[in-house]
C-alpha cells in the first residue's frame, strides 16, 4: 500500500504506479487529518459573506462575481464542466495514471480546503483502474493544466469518458463497472481539482525515467563506436575531468575507461600516429555529462513539484490566500532544457554514425559498412534516417517556455505554455532513442568487420545484446525491424553495461 502525505512522494513511485494497471494507493492517516482541518474554515467561509475567490465568487476574470448561497455547489460542478475543453489524442494511460497519483498527493497536503473524499475518488480510479480519457491539447500552463485535469474531474463526477478493463465507455459507467460511485462536489473542490500542473508534470517523470536509460545507453553505445573507429581513451584521463569538475562530465568518462578495460582493438592501434580524435568522440563526456547534469536538474525540480501545492487560493490555519503555485514555469524550462539536451544527444550520436558508414571519415573499414560495395548500399540509408530525426528534433528542441499567450480575458496574461514543452518532449525522447539504436546497429557491425580482434569483454557482451535482436548484416537487408527492435532493447535498458 502507498500511503500519500503530500510530502514524500517519488518520482519513482509515481513511474511504477503510472505503469501498473491496478495500484494500492490510500491516503495516509496524516493526510485524511490535515484535509479535514482545511476543509472547516472551508466550510465556515462559504457560510458566511466575505468573497473568498472559486468558493463563491466567480473564477478567472469572472472573480468579481459574486455566487449566491444556493449555488456554490453547483459552481464547482460549472467550473470542470467548463473547463473540460482540450481536443487532440488522448494522453496515454500511464500518462493520466500518473497524473491522478500526483495530483490525489498533493491535495494529501491539507492546504486545498476540500474533503479527504475527494482525494480518496482518485484513488479508487488508481486502484480500480479506471482511466478517464483526458485530450492531450489545450493547456497554456498557468493556472496549471486546467483542461487535462478537468477531463479527469468530470470522471469523478461520473460525466465525461474513461477506459475500464480495455474499453471506452461514458465515465458514469465506469465508475459503475468499477464499483464506485459519483461524487458530489463541495465548494472549493471543484477548483481544487482542476489547478495545478499535474499533466505537464505526470509526462514530465515519465520522460525524464526514458531520458536516465538513454543517457547511460549512450555512454556504452558511444564506446562501442570508438572501439570500432580505433579511437583511444586517452580523453577520459581523470586529470582532464578534474580539470573541469562538472559532475556528469566526470562519470561519463569514467564510465567510458571502464568499458574501455581489456580492448583486444585499444591494444592493436596504440602505436598509431593519430593525434586527436574528433569531437563526436574526444567529447563523448563534455556533451553526455552536459546531458546528465540537465537530467539531474530536472529531476530535483520534479521530485519537489509532486510534493509542491499548486492549488489556488491555499488554506493555511484560519487563513485563505491567493498566489500563484499552480504556474507552470519551473518545469516549463526543465521540459525545455531535456528536449535541447536530448536533440544534442542525438545530434553527437548521428555524427558518430556519419564517421562509421562515411567512407571518407572511416579508415580501414568499407564504404558503409556494405559487404560488397556499390552492389550493396550497406548502412547508407540508416544514416538518411538518423539525419532525418535529428533534424525533427531541431525543430521539436525550441523552447515552448517563451511563447507566452494572454488569455481569460488578460486575467491570465503570462503563460508558461508547459504543457506543450511536455509534449514536444515525447516525441524527441522517441527519436533519440531511434538515432542511438541506429549507432549501436552501425557500431556492432563496424566491430564485426574488424573481427578476429574484440573489444572489451564488457562491451563484447553488449554487442552480444545487439546480435540478439539483429543479426549480422550478410547482404543487405531491410533494416527497419532491426532499428526497432534495438530501440526497445534500448528502452528497457538492456544495452546498459552491468559493469558500467
Amino acid at each position: 500500500m502507498l500511503q500519500l502525505d503530500g510530502n514524500q512522494l517519488t518520482i519513482v513511485q509515481v513511474c511504477s504506479v503510472a505503469r501498473e494497471n491496478r495500484s494500492a494507493v490510500a491516503l495516509a492517516p496524516v493526510a485524511r487529518s490535515a484535509m479535514q482541518s482545511s476543509r472547516a474554515l472551508i466550510d465556515r467561509l462559504a457560510a458566511g459573506d466575505d468573497p473568498i475567490y472559486a468558493v463563491n465568487t466567480g473564477v478567472g476574470l469572472l472573480a468579481n462575481v459574486r455566487i449566491p448561497r444556493e449555488d456554490l455547489d453547483r459552481l464547482q460542478r460549472n467550473v470542470i464542466r467548463s473547463h473540460a475543453a482540450g481536443v487532440g489524442e488522448p494522453l496515454a494511460r500511464e500518462v493520466v495514471r500518473a497524473m491522478m497519483l500526483i495530483r490525489a498527493n498533493v491535495l494529501a497536503k491539507g492546504f486545498s480546503g476540500i474533503r479527504p473524499l475527494v482525494a480518496e475518488q482518485l484513488c479508487g480510479l488508481l486502484n480500480r483502474g479506471v482511466t478517464p480519457v483526458v485530450p492531450s491539447q489545450g493547456s497554456v500552463g498557468a493556472s496549471g493544466d486546467l483542461a487535462p485535469l478537468a477531463h479527469i474531474a468530470l470522471v469523478l463526477i461520473g460525466e465525461g469518458e474513461a477506459e475500464w478493463d480495455g474499453v471506452t465507455m461514458p465515465g458514469g459507467e465506469a465508475l459503475a463497472r468499477a464499483g464506485l460511485a459519483p461524487i458530489d462536489l463541495h465548494p472549493k473542490e471543484g477548483i481544487s481539482l482542476i489547478n495545478g500542473t499535474q499533466a505537464m508534470l505526470a509526462i514530465g517523470c515519465l520522460e525524464l525515467e526514458a531520458a536516465h536509460v538513454l543517457a547511460e545507453s549512450a555512454d556504452v553505445i558511444a564506446a562501442l563506436t570508438l572501439d570500432a573507429l580505433r579511437g583511444t581513451p586517452r580523453a577520459f584521463d581523470p586529470r582532464i575531468q578534474a580539470a573541469r569538475p562538472h559532475p556528469g562530465q566526470a562519470a561519463s568518462a569514467e564510465r567510458l575507461r571502464r568499458l574501455f578495460e581489456g580492448s583486444e582493438i585499444r591494444q592493436s592501434h596504440l602505436g598509431c600516429g593519430r593525434v586527436q580524435d574528433a569531437y563526436s568522440l574526444r567529447c563523448i563526456p563534455q556533451v553526455h555529462g552536459a546531458v546528465g547534469d540537465a537530467l539531474a536538474e530536472a529531476e530535483r525540480v520534479f521530485a519537489i513539484e509532486v510534493n509542491s501545492a499548486t492549488d489556488n487560493p491555499l488554506v493555511f490555519g484560519d487563513e485563505i490566500l491567493s498566489g500563484g503555485n499552480f504556474h507552470g514555469e519551473p518545469l516549463a524550462f526543465q521540459l525545455d532544457f531535456l528536449a535541447v539536451a536530448l536533440a544534442a544527444l542525438a545530434g553527437i550520436s548521428e555524427r558518430r554514425i556519419d564517421r562509421l558508414v562515411n567512407p571518407a571519415l572511416n579508415e580501414g573499414l568499407p564504404p558503409f559498412l556494405a559487404g560488397r560495395a556499390g552492389l550493396e548500399s550497406g548502412l547508407m540509408m540508416v544514416q538518411v534516417t538518423a539525419a532525418a530525426l535529428v533534424a525533427e528534433n531541431r525543430v521539436l528542441a525550441h523552447p515552448a517556455s517563451t511563447g507566452s499567450i494572454t488569455t481569460s480575458g488578460n486575467k491570465e496574461d503570462f503563460v508558461s505554455m508547459g504543457m506543450t514543452s511536455a509534449l514536444k518532449l515525447q516525441p524527441i525522447v522517441r527519436n533519440t532513442r531511434s538515432v542511438l539504436a541506429i549507432e549501436a546497429l552501425a557500431a556492432a557491425r563496424a566491430l564485426d568487420l574488424l573481427a578476429p580482434l574484440k573489444t572489451s569483454p564488457v562491451l563484447e557482451e553488449v554487442r552480444a545484446r545487439v546480435r540478439s535482436v539483429s543479426p549480422p548484416l550478410e547482404a543487405d537487408r531491410p533494416l527497419y525491424k532491426d532499428i526497432a527492435a534495438l530501440s526497445k532493447l534500448i528502452g528497457a535498458g538492456a544495452l546498459i553495461a552491468d559493469s558500467a
